[in-house]
């Protein structure tokens, strides 16, 4: 049953139609009631105590030392179902690039307090060559550094990195040195139409650009109707999905209009956690119903991939009715939900250095299970760690653990975000 259901959606999607959220309900209703999860086996991960240290605290499991997960032999199914969807390959440009280049191009990472450019950090991620570099307050003093900065992270070669930054409005703003403050997303709803806050995205945006940024991990889809100052809070546009999805979407429409990639987030929603507990230092459970998480928080997600948001980030929740085991990044089930609900962009970790996951598997191996698991995109922002994660991608390609057409899938996406036909050429 699970899998004629999880068909009956693919095919609609193939045919180019986005099922309404009402078909998307039952669909997933059904799925649901009948066990469509993740069921745990042999060799996976231990389950660990999520008390006391903080988010950066590195504990040593067996997912360390083996596949980072539920291992996946050579005759198994994709954990993702990639096999079921027609495949995304590389551009010609790029069908050369060795395993290693390849590894890299699906590391986004930050570089802790960075702002020179000669800091050797920037010449070791412009040699690895990885997809992404995130950019926050701490890698900025001014529009000049930041430029030299820039151009510094795209001496290496081709494909350069692309430059994104976590500009959400409002209290979560990587450039307010240079932007000045701003309104919350909550405020901006309660404020102004969805048409003003499309303009102050296409404003936004274009001072992203100005400074050489391309992607913006913004905006939130979450509903949340708790404190302004929880995990989520203001950063919310609203406490109802049709609030928070018109105003999303407007908010990304803006981004676009300037040519800034925007991000969805955090999938599948990220405000049925209880008040004060954050991800950021422990595991955090859903607290959401099915039918919650069918009616009230995937409907903001339903309409901006509607609207072809390029990217959309996985929360670090775990959602017992999706997985029980393991948090919404590292889990095959909210991929496949993802891509059920018509969505072929970049999906991309949250910060994998959060203690949700940081305190079950190390960087490298946080790396191997979300792209096994479906992801396209790793987000660490300790970018001293990616040529271990590269290295980690190399070697589960090489022992089995990870296939290479799912490898060479992430890394097509994340070259797909570029606008540009040949990628890999200067």
């Amino acid at each position: 049953m699970c899998v004629t259901v999880a068909a009956a959606y693919r095919s609609a999607v193939r045919r180019r139609h986005h099922p309404p959220l009402l078909i998307l309900a039952a669909l997933l209703a059904v799925m649901l009631s009948v066990g469509c999860q993740v069921a745990p086996r042999a060799g996976g991960a231990a389950t660990v105590d999520d008390g006391g240290a903080g988010a950066q605290t590195e504990v040593t499991r067996p997912d360390d030392d083996a596949a980072a997960g539920d291992h996946v032999a050579s005759g198994d199914a994709d954990p993702d179902g990639t096999a079921a969807r027609p495949p995304v390959t590389l551009p010609p440009s790029c069908a050369g690039l060795p395993l290693r280049r390849l590894a890299a191009l699906v590391l986004v990472v930050g570089m802790p307090d960075v702002t020179d450019p000669a800091d050797p950090l920037v010449a070791e991620l412009s040699r690895l060559g990885v997809g992404g570099v995130f950019l926050t307050g701490y890698n900025v003093t001014s529009a000049t550094q930041v430029g030299a900065l820039v151009r510094a992270l795209r001496t290496g070669p081709a494909p350069a990195p692309l430059i994104t930054t976590d500009e959400e409005r409002g209290r979560v703003s990587s450039f307010r040195t240079l932007l000045g403050s701003s309104s919350s997303p909550r405020t901006m709803a309660a404020t102004l139409t969805p048409a003003q806050v499309r303009a102050d995205g296409r404003r936004l945006g274009r001072s992203l650009a100005d400074l050489d940024v391309d992607w913006d991990f913004a905006p939130l889809a979450d509903v949340d109707d708790g404190p302004a100052t929880g995990v989520i809070g203001d950063r919310a546009f609203g406490s109802m999905p049709d609030v928070a999805g018109r105003y999303a979407q407007a908010f990304a429409r803006g981004l676009r209009d300037a040519g800034i990639l925007a991000t969805a987030k955090h999938f599948p929603g990220h405000g049925a956690v209880p008040a004060g507990i954050d991800p950021h230092s422990r595991k955090v459970l859903s607290t959401a119903s099915p039918q919650q998480l069918r009616t009230r928080h995937l409907s903001p997600f339903e309409r901006l991939i509607a609207g072809d948001v390029p990217v959309v980030m996985l929360s670090h929740v775990t959602y017992g009715h999706l997985d029980r085991r393991r948090p919404a990044s590292m889990s095959p089930a909210a991929y496949r939900l993802l891509r059920d609900m018509g969505f072929d962009g970049v999906a991309i970790t949250d910060s994998v250095g959060m203690g949700a996951v940081h305190r079950r598997w190390k960087f490298p191996a946080a790396a191997e299970q979300a792209i096994r698991a479906g992801a396209d995109a790793v987000l660490a922002t300790d970018g001293t760690q990616a040529r271990r994660m590269r290295d980690r991608l190399v070697d589960a390609v090489r022992r089995g653990r990870l296939r290479r057409r799912r490898l060479d899938e992430a890394a097509a996406r994340v070259l797909a975000l570029r606008d540009h036909p040949h990628p890999c050429l200067r």
